[in-house]
């Protein structure tokens, strides 16, 4: 078996490869390369500008193409397989399709952590970059206009101590509006400020005519009001702007935190949720394209390539589709955003495992 498994992991492979190089050269023609021509031609960037966006727009591509890269492996490995009478010698050997396609599934598993960790370690530090380099090298624009839902962090030791929420940030006026700060030790929230304004004074940001709330696990302790006070730990208003990141740019730990800032202040979290689920409902795919491959390229008739890969972009589409409906469903709030993010691959998990049921009698 340990031959048979490298022999089919053998044929695995070189089509992943092709179709990670495939799929991802699709989407960079189709996409990347529209929009570097944009900045050249609209903002004047420059060719290392140009380099740079290319190479850091490619991270947050790839994790897009592995699901479908193994979903075109797995089918034609064992399409080739079937075709050529290999998988009949093999299972008159008394090995099961099960089995024999295990290889496949076990890599697969293994690409799908992989990708969790690229996505949560490699892609959101790309992203940010990829927005610092379009901000400041070809647009030049470091003073956009009004900037919303701001979260301000201050992490001591690794911990973090003060959460801040504001709903609005004018860089003009310099103030911020509708505050909301949380306090917390030992990761436990022991105080809440709300404050309908802060303002830049001398140096330091002012919070004007706030409540405290002193909070135990029972509740509320005390309340107290104030007129005037400052946030020490507040970053300058020429970094605030700097400083926010967009969903796609935030580690999942980063995540949890905008939702619990949001939470604290009775905003809208649904985006965050839904990017948080796909941080690992997006990676998984490609173990789940895998039971869904596999099956599907066992054929009693042989078939050429050009077939394998024509019912790749059909099935790759049909999950795509199905994805962004469910994720409008989601933003809508007609179902859990939770829920819409995992609706994919609950539906192609129990298509692979019907799938390998038949293939395997």
């Amino acid at each position: 078996m340990r031959i048979l498994d490298k022999y089919i992991l053998k044929q695995f492979m070189g089509p992943f490869l092709f179709g990670v190089a495939a799929f991802t050269a699709i989407f960079v023609g189709s996409d990347t390369l529209l929009k570097i021509a944009e900045y050249v031609t609209k903002y004047g960037a420059s060719v290392t500008s140009a380099i740079k966006i290319f190479i850091l727009a490619l991270p947050s591509i790839v994790v897009y193409t592995f699901p479908m890269a193994v979903l075109l492996g797995s089918l034609m490995c064992f399409s080739k397989l079937s075709g050529s009478s290999e998988l009949i010698v093999m299972r008159s050997a008394g090995q099961s399709f099960t089995r024999l396609a295990m290889p496949v599934f076990i890599t697969a598993f293994i690409i799908s952590i992989g990708a969790v960790a690229f996505n949560e370690f490699v892609v959101p530090w790309a992203n940010h970059e990829y927005q610092l380099v379009l901000n400041v090298e070809i647009k030049r624009n470091m003073n956009p206009g009004v900037t919303d839902h701001v979260v301000l962090r201050d992490v001591q030791d690794g911990k973090i101590v003060h959460l801040l929420y504001a709903r609005k940030y004018d860089p003009k006026a310099k103030t911020l509006s509708n505050i909301t700060i949380q306090e917390f030790q030992d990761e436990n929230l022991v105080r809440m400020e709300n404050a309908p304004r802060a303002e830049w004074k001398n140096g330091n940001w002012v919070m004007e005519d706030g409540v405290i709330y002193d909070l135990t696990t029972e509740g509320v302790d005390r309340m107290m009001h104030f007129s005037n006070q400052v946030i020490n730990y507040a970053e300058s208003p020429d970094k605030i702007q700097k400083d926010q990141k967009k969903e796609e740019e935030m580690t999942i730990r980063e995540l949890a935190q905008q939702v619990k800032a949001f939470e604290s202040a009775h905003a809208d979290t649904t985006g965050l949720v839904m990017e948080m689920n796909r941080r690992f409902s997006l990676p998984l795919a490609s173990f789940i394209f895998a039971l869904v491959g596999a099956p599907l390229g066992v054929q009693k008739q042989r078939s050429s390539s050009s077939v394998g890969f024509g019912i790749s972009v059909v099935i790759i589409f049909l999950y795509y589709a199905v994805m962004t409906f469910a994720g409008a469903l989601g933003r809508g709030h007609v179902i859990p955003p939770a829920l819409s993010i995992w609706i994919p691959n609950i539906i192609a998990f129990i298509m692979g495992v019907l799938l390998i049921r038949r293939a395997s009698r």
